[in-house]
């Protein structure tokens, strides 16, 4: 069997380290904190793209992805980047539905590296640790954010108001009501009004229950147990 070309080889690094992981999950929290927090106009849009450009990188790093997926990843984030900002200073807008959709396909492209990544710790330690924990959270992060940036595609398309009570339809309010349907609160303050929005809706919610009551209990009941003999 022949041996990993150097483009194949993971990035070097220790990736087995928990403070990994806690960096991507501060990355993921600066940009959320920031989307609630900003009002939502076409320069903010462009500094979230940066944000989740800069934590997918962080996802791909920690997790040791070949090198060749990194730097295609770092291509594709600096030509996303580059090209928004040439939007902005060339016409001075950037549409709510381009700027939700980039960010949507930067945010899913994270959870897929950190499941490779909490995997391939798993079995090298043979156990549950602080760094699969940080993984499972996340990943259950970046849900709630893609589901927010799904949310807002769908408000920004149709023509019909998203919400029943006619709320501004900003990325921070559809964040809010993505996190209150994925944890299962659900205020009702905020609730979709189109027969698509409520279908959204519920696929977030199953999958949010499903992934606290599975994965997110598996790893809690199995944080204080001795890793396995190898």
């Amino acid at each position: 069997m022949e041996p990993p070309s150097a483009a194949d080889k993971p990035l070097p690094g220790d990736r087995l380290r928990g403070s990994g992981y806690g960096l991507v999950l501060g990355l993921i929290l600066v940009t959320l904190g920031f989307q609630l927090g900003a009002t939502d106009t076409e320069w903010v849009r462009l500094v979230t793209i940066v944000l989740q450009s800069a934590t997918l990188l962080a996802a791909l790093h920690v997790s040791g992805v070949p090198r060749w997926m990194f730097h295609a990843a770092l291509v594709a984030t600096g030509l996303a980047c580059l090209s928004v900002a040439g939007v902005l200073i060339g016409s001075g807008e950037l549409g709510q539905a381009a700027a939700r959709s980039v960010g949507l396909l930067l945010v899913i492209g994270a959870p897929a590296a950190i499941v490779m990544g909490a995997a391939r710790h798993f079995r090298a330690v043979g156990g549950v640790t602080l760094t699969t924990m940080f993984a499972v959270l996340c990943i259950y992060l970046l849900l709630g954010m893609a589901y927010g940036y799904v949310f807002g595609i769908v408000g920004a398309v149709d023509s019909r108001p998203f919400f029943t009570a006619g709320q501004p339809e900003t990325q921070s309010h559809f964040l809010y009501y993505s996190f209150t349907t994925v944890t299962t609160v659900g205020f009702g303050d905020f609730t979709a009004r189109t027969d698509l929005g409520r279908s959204v809706t519920i696929t977030e919610a199953l999958i949010g229950q499903i992934y606290l009551v599975t994965v997110v209990a598996l790893i809690i009941g199995n944080m204080g147990r001795r890793p396995l003999r190898r």
